[in-house]
């Protein structure tokens, strides 16, 4: 079954969680049950989400889920911006809602954190190297 595009690929926040999560080494998009997901041999982030409340989906579709260290995720989790997405949420992952008002600088700490629990010894290796 595929699933259907649930982007807009002209959306400037996509653009600019592409710049940067497009700069670590070796990262790479593909589209992932309709969202983008960036990689290397593992998903370090995922652009749109979703969750269940009261038994209906709401969309997160403007938002990043990263793999997050446990202070961060627990931080994210206590704002207003941050979400337990579906299906990823239990394995650690964490929802971060962007806007016109994003802190792209957290957003780069954030897409580091999660790049540096992914993609293995080599890759952050070359990535301190910078």
């Amino acid at each position: 079954m595929t699933h259907p595009i649930m982007f807009d690929d002209a959306d400037p926040l996509l653009r600019r969680v592409r710049e940067i999560a497009l700069a670590f080494p070796d990262a790479a998009e593909k589209i992932s049950h309709g969202h983008p997901a960036f990689y290397t041999t593992k998903v370090f982030a995922y652009y749109g989400g979703s969750l269940k409340v009261d038994g209906e989906w709401v969309q997160h579709e403007r938002s990043l889920l990263v793999l997050a260290d446990p202070d961060d995720r627990a931080a994210l989790l206590g704002g207003d911006r941050g979400y337990l997405p579906a299906y990823l949420g239990p394995a650690g992952w964490v929802g971060v809602d962007l806007d016109d008002g994003t802190d792209w600088a957290e957003v780069a700490e954030l897409l580091d954190a999660s790049y540096r629990r992914t993609a293995g010894k080599r890759r952050v290796a070359r990535l301190d190297a910078r």
